[in-house]
């Protein structure tokens, strides 16, 4: 990758996946070979993101760094810019910096049973992370993936839900908060998925991401289950604009979220806002 780390590098768009009505997966790969080569990123990383001639924004890397040779990012559309990106179809060209951010802790993880929780948009940047332990399985132990959102047209990534549901050595329940003709799944928040798997607090590392509504309630639940704040881990969100600790945007006391983040324990999370 470029050294200048202000420089975009531009991308291409391979494929837009349309997800829910407001949101889509984007498909990229960097123009130049020598770029795509080089682009490495860890789960729970993040790029910034700009629309020429509407901005620029930061968005989750929401595919494995396992496959190699393209990302993809999934992108609500929330304003101006995010609308112009849902107008961009295949072949057009975006600009890219990055990747930022500390990622998860992949080799802390081996050997541990393994948590997902998320709700709604909260599942892209779990996704990264949840592609990455399935495709080096032998590395991990029990994986169990927990997702809800408002309702069933709010579900992302459908097929591969159904994937994940099918998938040997993955425990799988989802939920939604207001069901719909035709839907014959759990209806509640996704805490009421806590009675349908044992967990071992001792020996796993919970995944949390979603609305922060819903991870206060499934923090506190995992707390009350004996879930230790270091075992419990979760992502900030803030504007993060330069991406590397420089403009001062994303600042919580003495930490930035882009360079000491976006991944977080709660400990390190409970430390930052007392």
């Amino acid at each position: 990758m470029n050294n200048d780390a202000f420089l975009p590098q531009i991308a291409r768009i391979d494929a837009v996946r349309d997800e829910t009505p407001d949101t889509k997966t984007f498909s990229l790969r960097f123009r130049e070979p020598d770029e795509a080569r080089a682009f490495r990123f860890l789960p729970g990383q993040f790029i910034e993101l700009s629309v020429f001639g509407y901005g620029e924004a930061p968005f989750c890397l929401a595919s494995s760094p396992t496959r190699s040779g393209m990302f993809e990012t999934t992108i609500r559309r929330t304003g101006k810019l995010t609308d112009a990106l849902h107008r961009l179809e295949c072949g057009e060209e975006v600009g890219i910096r990055g990747p930022f951010g500390n990622g998860f802790d992949m080799e802390g993880a081996r050997g541990k049973d393994l948590l997902f929780v998320a709700g709604g948009i909260g599942l892209p940047p779990l996704r990264s992370l949840i592609w990455n332990v399935l495709d080096e399985r032998a590395g991990f132990r029990n994986v169990t993936i927990l997702y809800s959102a408002r309702t069933p047209a709010d579900l992302v990534y459908k097929d591969e839900l159904d994937e994940w549901a099918r998938t040997s050595g993955v425990e799988f329940h989802m939920t939604v908060d207001r069901g719909a003709p035709g839907w014959s799944g759990n209806v509640g928040m996704v805490p009421v998925l806590f009675t349908k798997t044992a967990l071992r607090p001792e020996s796993t590392i919970a995944y949390v991401c979603g609305p922060p509504i819903m991870i206060k309630f499934v923090v506190q639940d995992l707390f009350m289950r004996g879930f230790r704040e270091e075992s419990v881990i979760s992502t900030l969100e803030r504007m993060m604009q330069c991406g590397i600790g420089k403009c001062n945007h994303c600042a919580i006391g003495h930490r930035y979220v882009c360079r000491d983040g976006p991944v977080f324990n709660f400990r390190q999370i409970r430390e930052l806002v007392e």
